[in-house]
């Protein structure tokens, strides 16, 4: 029974794969986790798998005899997922390092599709779901995750206001156009339902980022590598250390004014299977 063999966390590269995944993606993970069916002999599909977060629980939680087959086209974090597949024993996975509109899997294969905030990422959302549609079983289960238009706004109402301040109200529409690229439950159920399928159910599960200031948020490392690059953009860079320097400001001000800085993150699970063959 090697379950009961010692972890020995002191072993050399330990912390290299331990206690790997942002914070952020833990949480929308933990929804889905929490609705998806775990089951011994599935097929399952985790699309956008990133690093493999749900790839290995997934592998790990519906047994051996199950196959996960994890997609994504990003190197970095596929070679990161094979030394965890290696270093922790993992044998039921299988991984395709390619975009998932082109996914090699035969059609009607899969029982079980997951996508972890991948549909955020996707640079062809409506042609990843088809191609999902494609490798889906009749009856097959579909879980997504993502976060929804309202996503920190209080941080967006500090920035629409800093803009005004500065002189910048023609970059109001820029940033109305950032907030509104995320989805709502209504858009994302009916580009799910473009692709043939049906929403079975929703799952909303909003949670807060607090921060003890604008400071402290602007230079939190995955602030910095999955949101400001968008934030920057706002402003095509015209002004933009001005423009920063006076949306730091603000925002230390407004967290000075409530105890802290609170935002406020729409999470949402949406549930959806392959119609059965008539």
């Amino acid at each position: 029974m090697d379950y009961l063999e010692d972890i020995d966390y002191n072993q050399p590269g330990f912390g290299d794969l331990y206690d790997e995944l942002p914070l952020w993606s833990a949480r929308f993970g933990v929804l889905l986790l929490d609705q998806v069916p775990i089951r011994n002999g599935m097929t399952i599909l985790d699309v956008g798998s990133g690093s493999g977060f749900l790839t290995l629980e997934l592998a790990q939680r519906c047994g051996p005899d199950s196959t996960v087959i994890a997609v994504d086209p990003w190197e970095p974090g596929m070679t990161r997922l094979r030394r965890k597949l290696d270093r922790l024993g993992i044998t039921n996975v299988v991984l395709l390092e390619q975009d998932a509109t082109a996914m090699s899997l035969a059609p009607e294969s899969v029982d079980l599709i997951v996508s972890n905030l991948g549909i955020n990422n996707f640079d062809d959302a409506p042609g990843v779901l088809q191609a999902c549609f494609r490798a889906a079983k009749p009856g097959a289960k579909v879980f997504l995750t993502t976060n929804l238009e309202g996503h920190m706004r209080e941080f967006y109402e500090v920035y629409g206001a800093t803009l005004i301040e500065l002189g910048r109200s023609d970059r109001l529409d820029a940033l109305d156009a950032h907030i509104k690229h995320r989805g709502t439950v209504e858009s994302v159920s009916a580009l799910i339902r473009d692709a043939g399928f049906e929403v079975v159910k929703v799952t909303t599960a909003p949670f807060k980022m607090r921060f003890a200031d604008g400071s402290s948020l602007l230079r939190h490392y995955f602030i910095r590598l999955g949101f400001v690059p968008g934030w920057k953009a706002v402003v095509e860079g015209q002004r933009l250390e001005e423009t920063f320097e006076a949306l730091e400001r603000n925002l230390n001000t407004a967290a000075a004014t409530r105890g802290e800085l609170s935002l406020t993150i729409p999470a949402v699970c949406f549930e959806a299977a392959r119609p059965d063959k008539k």
